[in-house]
C-alpha cells in the first residue's frame, strides 16, 4: 500500500539438538583507497587503517536513515564506523577454519579482503565481505569475517540495534546476534547453550521466502538445548535492497524484537530455567557461507557478497 513495506510473522518454539547460529564466480580486482568512517580521535587503535587499500566495494543503498530509538532511551555505546578502520577498542576478529560451526564452508579471517571500513563520501560503513577463493563449490574455498565485542564491550539489558544492508543468494547466512560473555568459546567457563544466545537477526539466502525473511531466536539450556524462534517477511523486495534496522529491547522481564521499529516477537524470560538472559552478553556480526540450515552455495550464487553495517548502538532506558 503506497509502497509501504509490510511485515508478516510466523512463530515456532521447539526443543532440538544443537542448532547454533553463526550467524564470486568472478571477483573484481580493482582497489581503491580506504577512507574514514566512529570517533575522530587519532589515538584510537584500529584494524586496517587508512594507509591500507580496500577491495572494490559497490555503493550501498541510499535509503534515508529515519529510525529513532523512541522515548526514554539514552545512548550508552555506539560504533558509527566513522574512523579510518575497524576500532580495536570495540571489535576483535575470530580467525577460524572452515567447518568450525554448523558445517559452514567459509574460513573466518582477519584480512582486509573480508572486513574493513568503507566511506562512500558521505557516510562510513563496516563491510563484511564473503569471497569465493576458487577451487569449486566445496568447503574451505570461501572466506569471510566474524567480528565480536567480547572482552571489550558487553551488555546486560537495553536496546541493542544495528542498521544493516544484507547480502543475498543461496547459501549466504548473515547474522547480528549475541552470546553470553561466559561462553567457553571465548575464554569463559560455560558451554553453549547454557551461556545463552540472542539472535537479533539471521537471514538464510536463496530466493523468495528466504532473502526477504529475517529470523530471530533465543537459545538456552533446560536439561538440554531449547530455543524459541520466529521470523518476519519483508514485502515488497528483499533485505539486500535497502538498509533496515534490526533491534531488541531487553529487560529483566522480556526480550522484544523489532525490524524498522515494528515489533514482531516478544519472549518472556522470567522463568527460572532462563537465567542465562540475566547475565552479560557480547555482540557478533558475521556472514557465514553454507551450513546445516541455509545449505550451500550453487552456480546461481553471486560472489563477492557484502554486508554493510551503518552503525551499531546500545541504549539504556532511564
Amino acid at each position: 500500500m503506497f509502497g509501504k513495506k509490510i511485515f508478516t510473522v510466523i512463530f515456532l518454539s521447539i526443543s532440538v539438538f544443537n542448532f547454533f547460529a553463526c550467524g564470486d564466480d568472478k571477483e573484481i580486482a580493482e582497489k581503491i583507497p580506504t577512507v574514514t568512517a566512529n570517533s575522530s580521535s587519532s589515538s584510537i587503535a584500529i584494524f586496517h587503517s587508512s594507509s591500507s587499500s580496500i577491495p572494490y566495494t559497490p555503493q550501498p543503498s541510499t535509503n534515508q536513515d529515519t529510525w529513532v530509538p523512541g522515548t526514554g532511551w539514552s545512548l550508552a555505546w555506539a560504533d558509527e564506523f566513522n574512523i579510518g578502520g575497524i576500532s580495536a577498542s570495540n571489535w576483535s576478529h575470530q580467525v577460524l577454519p572452515a567447518g568450525t560451526f554448523n558445517n559452514e564452508w567459509q574460513r573466518y579471517t582477519d584480512s582486509i579482503e573480508n572486513s574493513y571500513v568503507f566511506n562512500n563520501g558521505t557516510n562510513g560503513y563496516l563491510l563484511i565481505r564473503a569471497v569465493y577463493e576458487g577451487g569449486g563449490l566445496f568447503s574451505d574455498n570461501f572466506t569471510s569475517a566474524r567480528l565480536i565485542t567480547v572482552n571489550k564491550q558487553d551488555f546486560l539489558y537495553g536496546k541493542i540495534a544495528a542498521r544493516i544492508q544484507l547480502p543475498y543468494g543461496q547459501g549466504l547466512w548473515p547474522a547480528f546476534w549475541m552470546l553470553g560473555t561466559n561462553i567457553n568459546e571465548t575464554g569463559g567457563d560455560t558451554a553453549w547453550p547454557a551461556c545463552g544466545e540472542i539472535d537479533i537477526m539471521e537471514m538464510i539466502g536463496g530466493g523468495a521466502g528466504r532473502d526477504d525473511t529475517s529470523w530471530s531466536a533465543i537459545h538456552w539450556d533446560n536439561s538440554g538445548h531449547v530455543y524459541s524462534s520466529t521470523n518476519t517477511n519483508l514485502s515488497p523486495g528483499i533485505l539486500a535492497d535497502d538498509f533496515h534496522v534490526f533491534e531488541i529491547e531487553w529487560d529483566s522481564t522480556n526480550i522484544v524484537w523489532k525490524v524498522d521499529g515494528n515489533t514482531f516477537f516478544t519472549k518472556d524470560i522470567t522463568p527460572s530455567h532462563m537465567s542465562e538472559f540475566h547475565k552479560r552478553f557480547y555482540i557478533i556480526l558475521n556472514v557465514a557461507v553454507g551450513g546445516i540450515w541455509p545449505e550451500y552455495p550453487n552456480t546461481s550464487t553471486v560472489f563477492p557478497q557484502y554486508m554493510y553495517v551503518d552503525w551499531v548502538r546500545v541504549y539504556t532506558n532511564q
